[in-house]
């Protein structure tokens, strides 16, 4: 496991997060997300994987993976009503993920 790679992957990812979700808050109103939120969370999700993917050097589609198992967790959470601490949950799989994808044979050594 790379410890670089899992605190950059956690950062990057929650930084993603809490961008786009405050950018979605503003911008659509709140019976979007009652309705559509089954939808625009999961996109939303795999869109901030892909910026981690590209500000961590990691390949897209095993990230894509790695955020999609690591967010069917948060769904738990989701059902229970608490669904930001389904985010960190989420958050914390998904780097520990991506610290072992950096690990991987086959893929070439970052820079850090």
């Amino acid at each position: 496991m790379d410890r670089s790679v899992l605190w950059r992957a956690a950062a990057v990812q929650a930084a993603s997060v809490a961008v786009l979700s405050i950018a979605l808050a503003i911008t659509l109103p709140r019976y979007f997300f009652e309705d559509w939120g089954w939808l625009a969370g999961p996109a939303s999700w795999i869109l901030c994987a892909l910026v981690t993917a590209a500000v961590v050097h990691l390949p897209r589609l095993r990230v894509i993976v790695g955020a999609a198992l690591a967010g069917l967790p948060s769904v738990l959470f989701v059902v229970v009503g608490a669904h930001w601490a389904g985010a960190v949950v989420a958050i914390v799989l998904f780097a520990l993920w991506c610290a072992r994808l950096a690990r991987e044979p086959g893929l070439p050594a970052r820079a850090v």
